[in-house]
């Protein structure tokens, strides 16, 4: 393994707290992420339109109390969340996950 690919390589996935969810990285990092946050940063055609990339998923919709039910890996790459509010389809590749991370880490008031 090339030593950058340890920053997209997680090892664990834990609800932290009722409103966290962390990521353990290959590198000894661990991200930690606002579950409600990462739930409004799924990219599926569902929630961003796929031809001008606007958002279609309106806030509002997504209960303050969200959270995932069920985790599965999507290959080597990704991993596919099932959330409280029923939503499903969005894909959250590794190197996502990281970025938005890393986004949250820059400017926690900001969601991902």
């Amino acid at each position: 393994m090339v030593a950058d690919e340890a920053a997209f390589t997680p090892t664990g996935f834990r609800q932290k707290s009722s409103r966290e969810f962390a990521i353990s990285w290959s590198d000894g990092v661990e991200s930690v992420y606002p579950v409600r946050a990462l739930r409004l940063a799924c990219a599926c055609a569902h929630c961003i339109d796929e031809w001008s990339g606007e958002g279609r998923l309106d806030p509002a919709s997504v209960p303050d109390d969200v959270h995932p039910l069920k985790i599965e890996s999507v290959g080597r790459y990704a991993i596919q969340i099932e959330w409280s509010d029923g939503h499903g389809t969005g894909i959250y590749p590794f190197r996502r996950l990281r970025a938005l991370a890393d986004a949250v880490a820059d400017d926690p008031t900001k969601p991902p």
